[in-house]
């Protein structure tokens, strides 16, 4: 045990990751729990490296962990996606992708260390998100014909099993470039966005089996991530093919048996490249990464899903930056992005306003790197 301690934490000084940026914590900021930030560096020998977060939101490496698996990818956003990196409802197991070697794999989560239960392949080629609810875990694959494929966790070891008859090819086909998969809130459907084809898929759940996929069209073009806000709702990113000054939201109503509603069509913020989104715990907020314009923007969402731009630069992740994911921690007090263009990670306070104040970072992380996730 003490060799493979000591391995691991070899590992670290191998990977040229993080090292920690000096910015201090503001006054008045709230405290709360400590946790982590984790990163996936998605480099041929692929593995997650962990941050240790403080009460206030400052980072600190801990330490980094092999997956078993490659990634794949070059560049600030290399897989396309959001999700290539999720922690379980209860954050006790980390999923990853393994994009260069079609596989997934899953982590049991300990303080600052992962341990790694098993390594499984992916049901497809090029895994670029993973969903989970209770011990169903769903992956989306990019490659060939991109499909879903189906595992439930096991619950005495933890590993996964996959579930049979639950591959299902995207119904946009070969052409489909998908981005994301999650299921809904109450679990009952697995929704996937295409962003070749701009469409936004359901699949039905059954005794855990998703049934085939039914399509509808994106109200802005190239949806791309997505959250679930309260009663169903869906809200997705539209990064308009990366044209300068069109990224916009968009909120849908999923009901229970796939079919997708829009409430507020393409509402733009004047920004580049809306990629990722996240909406805090309250459902009342939502946050997207603009890649092209190195900003994140801020929208309320009413009791009935409806959006509202409440601030188009919320924040600015610096020259370079091109956030590129974006992870919430479980209170949704803070808020960390994975910034492609520098390697960097920029960490924001959550105020009761919306507003986000620049509390930590670090850098170090590869280029090619892709998948945040924050407990």
């Amino acid at each position: 045990m003490e060799m493979q301690r000591e391995s691991k934490f070899r590992l670290l000084s191998a990977v040229p990751v993080v090292a920690l940026l000096t910015i201090s914590v503001q006054t008045g900021l709230a405290v709360g729990n400590s946790g982590n930030v984790y990163v996936m560096t998605n480099q041929p020998s692929n593995a997650v490296v962990v941050f240790h977060r403080d009460a206030t939101g400052i980072l600190t490496p801990a330490a980094s962990f092999a997956t078993g698996g490659s990634g794949a990818g070059t560049g600030a956003d290399p897989l396309g996606s959001q999700g290539a990196l999720v922690l379980s409802e209860d954050q006790r197991l980390l999923f990853a992708v393994n994009a260069g070697s079609n596989s997934v794999s899953v982590f049991a989560t300990s303080g600052d260390r992962l341990t790694l239960l098993d390594t499984v392949p992916s049901g497809g080629a090029m895994p670029i998100s993973v969903a989970v609810k209770h011990d169903l875990v769903y992956v989306v694959n990019a490659a060939g014909m991109p499909n879903i494929s189906g595992f439930r966790i096991h619950p005495l070891t933890n590993r996964l099993v996959p579930l049979a008859g639950s591959t299902r090819n995207l119904p946009g086909g070969a052409a489909a470039g998908p981005a994301q998969v999650s299921f809904t809130p109450d679990g009952s459907a697995l929704v996937v966005t295409e962003k070749g084809t701009n469409r936004i898929d359901t699949f039905p759940v059954e005794d855990g089996v998703a049934r085939p996929g039914v399509s509808f069209a994106s109200s802005g073009a190239t949806p791309f991530g997505f959250a679930f806000g309260r009663d169903d709702v869906a809200i997705v990113s539209d990064a308009a093919g990366g044209a300068a000054g069109a990224s916009a939201v968009s909120s849908y109503q999923v009901d229970e048996d796939g079919k997708v509603v829009v409430i507020s069509p393409a509402l733009g913020d004047g920004q580049t490249a809306a990629c990722w989104l996240v909406v805090p715990q309250n459902g009342r907020l939502a946050y997207t990464a603009n890649a092209g314009s190195g900003t994140i923007s801020s929208y309320v969402v009413s009791d009935g899903g409806s959006l509202a731009l409440l601030n188009a630069v919320a924040a600015s992740t610096g020259d370079g930056g091109t956030p590129t994911d974006m992870a919430l921690t479980g209170n949704s007090r803070f808020l960390y992005v994975r910034n492609g263009g520098n390697g960097t990670v920029s960490g924001f306070f959550i105020g009761a306003d919306g507003s986000l104040t620049s509390i930590s970072g670090a850098s170090g992380m590869p280029p090619g790197a892709q998948g945040i996730a924050a407990r």
